[in-house]
């Protein structure tokens, strides 16, 4: 019988999915120190990961029977994808199956922005019965999102789904895309009615420029930041930028300058440079909605993971 590792969890949907094709799944934690000891020990050989187990060269070359490492969700930054591949190892992941999970943690954070929840949230249990009056006057300028202009950067499965809630709240999409230069986004309403909509990407500047909101949904190439000092610039003041990609897409420390500067009026962040340990001055900042890289954790969306994934894995050993 086939063993796999699912070291950092799975779906019970996925358990299932698996155990019905005679596989056997073994979900216990391993340390990442022990890992190599085990798999071999245990004749694993698949492993399952999402971000907090590595798959580096060191373990791919002590475990010569690892036939496939699958990856929970889509960035892939924490397995050597290449060097697997070369020595054999299919190396899967589930690109479609959290899109809709990551949308919508996106809106829930461009509403607690522009309606100061993140801060309200907050205040209210430490002053909310002494304060109530002030509190109340400090969070009436918020604002609608319905007519903004989001710019969405990254127009991948993602990015596409934040566009279609964007277009079913009566906001103007624009999109830039290195690789995409047009896209028809179809929105299935509930009745059974489609509309679809054409978007032309456009480029960096111009997205920046012309955005009320930014919402990033890029990988992290590199040591540098795609949205910099320079970037934030670019952006209109009292804009707000949300980030559920990858930590070290947007830099810190600009952003920080630019909301204490008033450039930024707010920001929304999932993802974080060091972590599991964010700066401790991002996580205190009292204009930034923060989320602790939760996007895929949705019930719907695990559930789909772990089925994407036995599929696949079955379809590799035949089953």
């Amino acid at each position: 019988m086939t063993k796999i590792l699912a070291n950092d969890g799975i779906s019970q949907a996925g358990i299932d999915a698996l155990t019905e094709k005679g596989f056997e799944v073994i979900t216990e934690k391993v340390a990442q120190e022990d890992l190599i000891n085990i798999i071999n020990t245990e004749n694993y050989e698949v492993l399952l990961v999402r971000s907090a187990t590595t798959v580096r060269k060191d373990l791919i070359d002590a475990c010569p029977h690892l036939k496939i490492v699958g990856r929970g969700g889509v960035g892939m930054d924490n397995i050597d994808v290449d060097y697997a591949r070369e020595k054999g190892i299919n190396v899967i992941n589930t690109p479609a199956a959290s899109s809709a999970s990551v949308a919508e943690l996106v809106f829930a954070h461009l509403f607690g922005m522009v309606r100061f929840l993140f801060d309200s949230n907050r205040q209210m249990p430490l002053s909310g019965d002494a304060d109530f009056k002030g509190l109340k006057k400090s969070y009436a300028n918020g604002r609608e999102l319905a007519g903004k202009t989001l710019g969405i950067i990254g127009f991948g499965r993602i990015g596409q789904e934040v566009a279609k809630r964007a277009i079913g709240l009566g906001m103007k999409v624009i999109a830039h895309d290195k690789f995409i230069e047009e896209v028809n986004i179809t929105l299935n309403f509930f009745n059974g009615d489609k509309k679809s909509f054409t978007i032309e990407t456009e480029s960096l500047k111009e997205v920046l420029s012309n955005s009320d909101f930014i919402t990033l949904h890029i990988p992290k190439i590199g040591d540098k930041a795609v949205i910099g000092a320079e970037e934030i610039g670019m952006m209109k003041t009292g804009a707000g930028i949300v980030n559920a990609a990858r930590g070290g897409v947007i830099d810190e420390t600009a952003l920080m300058f630019a909301l204490d500067k008033e450039k930024l009026a707010y920001a929304g962040l999932d993802v974080f440079d060091n972590e599991p340990t964010p700066s401790i001055h991002i996580c205190m900042h009292n204009a930034i909605s923060l989320t602790p890289h939760i996007g895929a954790a949705t019930l719907e969306a695990q559930d789909r993971i772990g089925t994407e994934l036995a599929d696949q894995i079955a379809t590799h050993f035949n089953k």
